[in-house]
């Protein structure tokens, strides 16, 4: 079973890669669910691990409906991220309704031009996740990240089995969000070919009193930093492999 890992610094990739992980998606701003990362941070952690890498091409926050001039960026990055040597890269665009923006995702696949693509849990937005499904089968998108439309995947595990069988080889499900040690045997258990997580905790944060200005939640988050923890991921690896 394959164990992917996100992560959005050095540090993480680095240490995701020397306790197991067998991919690495590589992105800026996890807090915010991911945002495209770095030139820097992309040729830094080729320069560094061994495994494959793919980057998350997003170029903002919030919803995931993007305009031209978004979709433009997306291409010049793809293309900037697997000339670095990036193995494949992680999309996902939807229509103002929430559907599979398919126009646009073949945009993206065309632009990646053979190299691995993945859908990313844009897809757990999607109203009519069957009619989903078929979308990215007939696109040609090689994983689907998804927590089964649930907060957490281990609540979304009976979907998760339900959309494999229907997908079978043609998409790798690839189920996300939640996911440790104590529930890893779970999912390889049922059968999935990978599996993906982030295995962060907080890193560090500040120990000092902020001015009383600071001392609002958006800006005590701000100082606080989460990082990939090697002993989360080892541990998911000795559980299903």
């Amino acid at each position: 079973m394959l164990l992917e890992i996100a992560t959005h610094s050095l540090t993480s990739a680095k240490r995701a890669f020397a306790n197991g992980a067998d991919r690495l998606e590589l992105c800026a701003e996890l807090g915010v669910g991911g945002l495209t990362p770095s030139p820097g941070l992309v040729e830094a952690t080729l320069a560094e691990v061994s495994i494959p890498v793919y980057a998350l091409i997003r170029p903002r926050s919030g919803d995931f409906h993007f305009t031209s001039d978004e979709l433009t960026t997306m291409e010049y990055d793809i293309r900037c991220c697997l000339e670095r040597g990036c193995a494949g890269v992680v999309v996902g665009v939807l229509q103002r309704d929430r559907t599979i923006d398919v126009g646009a995702t073949r945009r993206l696949i065309d632009t990646a031009a053979g190299k691995p693509v993945t859908f990313h849990r844009a897809f757990d937005w999607t109203p009519d996740p069957l009619r989903a499904l078929d979308a990215l089968l007939e696109l040609g998108v090689d994983n689907l990240l998804t927590s089964g439309q649930q907060l957490k995947a281990e609540a979304g595990l009976d979907q998760l089995v339900t959309w494999q069988q229907r997908v079978g080889e043609d998409l790798t499900i690839m189920p996300g969000s939640g996911i440790g040690p104590e529930n890893a045997p779970l999912f390889a258990d049922a059968g999935f070919r990978a599996v993906h997580a982030s295995a962060a905790r907080v890193d560090y944060e500040w120990s000092s009193p902020f001015p009383f200005s600071f001392n609002t939640p958006a800006m005590l988050d701000e100082q606080v930093r989460y990082e990939t923890q090697g002993d989360r991921v080892r541990g998911i690896a000795r559980m299903i492999k």
